[in-house]
């Protein structure tokens, strides 16, 4: 039985940066990942006949120096610089997304346009007090015409159901920073082509115009980031699935075993495991068994397909992806892979698109064959009319499970009664990334979970809580120094304390 300092499960962001973290500190560790063939988790890049592309896209921007530096870090040479470029489809027209002002009142029309700015100011004048739904703080901030406009049909297909069962803690977690008087702002500045940057003043990820992207998709980031923490002396084990995780509390040691592809089994041993599994997954592996396992079992997850159609379109698409606001279509979103990045094309003329479903593993739209979702995606994409169906050649589909963690209205209930269990009866066991932590957070989030949790281990204890990570504004923005900086003001307890 091999034995190890810290064993980490998932080579995604969060997974990979910890490793990397340690690895380059001269610690011992080992990663497994169940994907035979790519590293990067949900950020990875499929290649398909030489055609590269994402699942769900990914933007390389962050306000935290620490993570920046780590990209450059581990990829110094490979990044380009990429417009911002996104709109939505809504009743057959496009809306530039930011959106910009005179487009919005063009398209929307002058009756329409009075009924939200009213709209809004009676829910200015009236707020609902503590939202608790996506619907109502969704309304407080823009009030209910705009959000029966922009945000309700969208969001119930990202996630199944409808705006009032969904949680008002993922809207201000992902539209924190943005309100309608910064929106209207933004799209005068852009109406009148004036560069933001010399407005001054903090940006909502939300309203970035460029951002910065490996050549080659993310994956390429985690590619290299696999490829340094064996230069360092770590490991990164494929086609490895997690059987068992069993903690013995006298000697403060984990006993792990993990499956290969080919159904051979494998034994280590480890002082500290970081997991960035799903928690449901994980739980149910655990022993002696958590008395919460009862609350992982209510934890629900949003799963993703992506139908990539390829051929020769004779529209000119800049657009990085089409947000679809349109309820007689199925498809929730629309990458254009070409405008990510000219090398994810093997060739210049051909055009890449990605239409994104959002479903339910075992729904109709899971269960389907390939051959079944390329039809709908074909007669999809001519409906929205950004391809017509006679020019694609080829074809394929990636499914993706638990996308997304689900932000009912019990999921916070769960997920607090789980950390309690789980820091009282399994000390060494850390949590990291979206999965792992059951929190919808980009991939700098994720990897700021994963530099704070090496962090704590290097340091044989827990300095920082990793839970405030996209909570906080200085775990969220500043990083690791903003992290200190925070348990120095005691405007943060220590996760120990918590």
């Amino acid at each position: 039985m091999e034995m190890i300092d810290t064993f980490v499960v998932g080579a995604g962001p969060a997974g990979l940066t910890t490793a990397y973290t340690l690895a380059k500190a001269g610690r011992d560790v080992l990663v497994i990942e169940q994907d035979p063939v790519y590293v990067g988790g949900i950020s990875r890049t499929v290649n398909y006949k030489g055609f590269l592309f994402d699942i769900g896209g990914h933007r390389f921007f962050s306000k935290s120096k620490e993570v920046v530096a780590l990209w450059n870090e581990i990829l110094p040479d490979d990044f380009i610089d990429r417009p911002r470029l996104s709109r939505i489809f809504y009743k057959n027209k496009f809306y530039a997304y930011p959106l910009k002002a005179f487009e919005a009142l063009r398209n929307l029309g002058l009756w329409q346009s009075t009924a939200c700015m009213a709209s809004f100011a009676y829910a200015q004048a009236f707020p609902i007090q503590a939202p608790k739904t996506f619907h109502q703080w969704v309304r407080n901030q823009f009030g209910e015409r705009l959000f029966s406009i922009f945000f309700k049909t969208y969001t119930e297909k990202v996630w199944g159901m409808g705006c009032d069962e969904i949680s008002a803690d993922w809207a201000a977690q992902r539209i924190k920073g943005l309100s309608l008087g910064s929106a209207i702002l933004d799209g005068l500045r852009r109406s009148f082509g004036t560069n933001r940057k010399s407005s001054g003043g903090a940006v909502a990820k939300t309203l970035i115009e460029s951002f910065r992207y490996p050549r080659r998709g993310p994956g390429m980031m985690w590619e290299a980031a696999t490829a340094k923490i064996k230069a360092f002396g770590g490991e990164v084990l494929m086609d490895r699935k997690l059987s068992s995780l069993h903690w013995d509390e006298r000697k403060s040691l984990w006993t792990i075993k993990v499956e290969t592809g080919d159904g051979v089994e494998e034994t280590y041993a480890a002082r500290n495991v970081v997991s960035s599994a799903a928690i449901r997954d994980l739980m149910g592996r655990l022993s002696p068994t958590p008395l919460s396992l009862f609350h992982a079992r209510q934890l629900k997850y949003r799963d993703f397909l992506t139908v990539v159609l390829i051929g020769r379109s004779g529209k000119t698409l800049p657009d990085n992806w089409i947000y679809i606001h349109d309820p007689q279509v199925k498809v929730g979103r629309v990458q254009n892979f070409r405008s990510w990045s000219p090398d994810m094309i093997p060739d210049d003329v051909s055009t890449c698109l990605g239409l994104e479903y959002f479903c339910f593993e075992g729904d109709g739209l899971w269960t389907s064959s390939d051959a079944e979702l390329i039809a709908l995606a074909k007669q999809e994409i001519g409906h929205i009319g950004l391809m017509r169906s006679e020019d694609i050649v080829d074809a394929c589909v990636v499914r993706q499970k638990k996308a997304y963690p689900v932000y009912d209205d019990v999921y916070a209930d769960n997920v607090a009664v789980i950390r309690r269990d789980l820091q009282m009866s399994f000390p060494s066991l850390h949590l990291v990334g979206r999965n792992g932590m059951h929190k919808y957070n980009n991939q700098d989030h994720a990897m700021m979970t994963g530099m704070l949790t090496a962090a704590n281990i290097l340091a044989g204890e827990q300095r920082y809580d990793v839970w405030q990570v996209n909570e906080d504004a200085e775990y969220g923005e500043e990083g690791l120094s903003g992290a200190k900086e925070a348990l120095k003001s005691e405007r943060l307890v220590p996760q120990r304390a918590a």
